[in-house]
């Protein structure tokens, strides 16, 4: 391969600010959740790389022959990897972070049928090169006019993602893209150059807070102290639901977790995720899928008394979609009164008109209260 930038090229990145910059010049963009992505095409040659420098080419051959069938035959184009789930609640698409998770794994033989039954889409939105040309000391509205010329004709599965620079479309496509899967806006200074590995750009997520229950925690695995808390929360009928883990702890806290959890270890034979109530559907830690592999899920059961503060950004059905932040202990509260209720859901949306630039996907308010 012989581009004007070559791999390991690590990606430029953003900052998170608090809130959505406003300055005059910025451009705004959807944050599309999924594997940060820079194809390199140098004629049939393609390589996929991720952040990190690591290649995913292997993984991905549908995404290479895309690239060989639409992408300029030399050319090296940042984006992302996505994987969309058109048959989850209410039939929507929408993005799907642990199907695009499946995707890397050692076998070829499920490397291919994946490819098949979950193929991922690359959304474009920056250009790095373009035939001998380096574009990265350019300022980013005309690498962006550069891309979306030399994308113009691209179809699905390959996409250039929209932009705006007008705030107030940008403050509705953060309300409203959370429901098709994505996780908030990134922000562009006019004059940005393409500076890899620099956090240049800025990136506005969505951040909130939830009381659940801990009913549980797994070991770490350096030794016998608190590697994650398992939080739930009750859904209508009392059945107390595992939603996802709080794990960002220093090598310190983990020792003073263990000690305050340890007057909830004595746990009668009653405890709600030892068995599972599969009539109602309950949702419980522990099992091994294809996105886990082999990894440890033991995990060891408290009674389910402690309340937590904890913040997080988006949910993915009826559980957390990233790890959940630690802020505090809520002795304060009753465990049964940490329901579904209490989370705010982003409104249904189809990802597909996000990926198109539909008109209709700069208008909606509002939010659905699970």
């Amino acid at each position: 391969m012989d581009l004007p930038i070559n791999p390991p090229v690590e990606p430029m990145l953003a900052k998170s600010v608090p809130q959505l910059p406003t300055d005059p010049g910025l451009t705004y963009e959807p944050k599309w959740d999924g594997f940060r992505c820079i194809i390199f095409r140098d004629g049939d040659e393609v390589e996929l790389a991720s952040r990190g420098g690591k290649t995913m080419t292997r993984y991905f051959p549908e995404v290479v022959e895309q690239a060989r069938r639409q992408l300029p035959e030399r050319c090296a184009v940042d984006g992302e990897l996505i994987v969309i789930r058109r048959d989850g609640p209410g039939g929507q698409p929408r993005l799907d972070f642990e199907l695009l998770a499946q995707r890397i794994h050692p076998a070829a033989s499920r490397v291919k049928l994946l490819a098949e039954t979950t193929p991922a889409d690359f959304v474009a939105f920056d250009l790095l090169a373009l035939d001998d040309e380096l574009l990265t000391d350019r300022p980013y509205p005309e690498r962006r006019g550069r891309l979306e010329k030399a994308l113009a004709k691209v179809r699905p599965p390959v996409h250039v993602t929209q932009v705006t620079t007008d705030p107030e479309t940008a403050r509705r496509w953060f309300d409203v893209f959370e429901g098709a899967g994505l996780d908030g806006l990134i922000v562009k200074p006019a004059d940005l150059p393409y500076e890899p590995g620099k956090r240049l750009m800025f990136k506005v997520k969505h951040a909130r807070t939830a009381d659940a229950v801990v009913a549980g925690f797994r070991w770490h695995k350096s030794g016998p102290v608190v590697g994650s808390l398992l939080l739930g929360l009750y859904d209508d009928a009392g059945v107390l639901h595992h939603i996802g883990v709080s794990s960002s702890f220093t090598a310190a806290r983990r020792k003073e977790l263990l000690d305050e959890l340890e007057p909830y270890r004595e746990v009668g034979g009653d405890h709600p995720w030892v068995h599972g109530d599969h009539e109602r559907g309950q949702r419980i830690p522990g099992g091994v899928s294809r996105w886990t592999g082999g990894k440890n899920l033991e995990w060891e059961p408290l009674r389910p008394e402690l309340v937590v503060e904890v913040g997080y950004d988006a949910m993915e059905g009826d559980r957390l979609r990233h790890t959940a932040q630690f802020f505090r202990w809520r002795p304060d509260r009753d465990p049964r009164s940490c329901t579904y209720d209490q989370l705010e859901r982003p409104i249904r949306y189809d990802v597909d008109q996000v990926l198109r630039g539909d008109p209709a996907a700069t208008v909606g308010d509002g939010r659905d209260r699970a």
